[in-house]
């Protein structure tokens, strides 16, 4: 199955319902497609199909308007929350990393020393 393919099976919801479910008019799902801040699947023939992904992104979208963003500073806050996601998914693989790089470390110094009882002894006369 190809990725189109599968962005149209998840994305059930034709443009009335969608709205329904956002809380929105029509027109208004249409204008945020045009702004850029929601990019809904399309079928073959060219209607809209939203996911339950794209439900919850347009209510967020919702709430940003009634806080009283224009669209302009909606898409903006949109851009730094995705930034800020995949930012704090970056800082969470190098933090996986750097700890397997440590234990990883800490095994090449178990595996360097020496016990005590096999340690090699100088011996000097007196």
């Amino acid at each position: 199955m190809s990725e189109r393919s599968r962005d149209i099976a998840r994305a059930v919801y034709v443009i009335s319902v969608a709205a329904e479910l956002a809380g929105c008019h029509p027109q208004t799902l249409r204008i945020y497609e045009r702004k850029g801040l929601v990019m809904p699947a399309r079928t073959d023939g060219g209607s809209r199909r939203y996911s339950d992904e794209d439900i919850a992104h347009l209510r967020r979208i919702q709430g940003l308007t009634e806080d009283g963003l224009n669209l302009a500073g909606v898409k903006r806050v949109l851009e730094l929350e995705a930034e800020l996601m995949e930012l704090r998914n970056r800082l969470d693989q190098l933090e996986t990393d750097s700890k397997a790089a440590v234990a990883d470390a800490h095994r090449q110094y178990r595996n360097e020393l020496v016990p005590v009882q096999q340690s090699v002894t100088l011996y000097r006369r007196r």
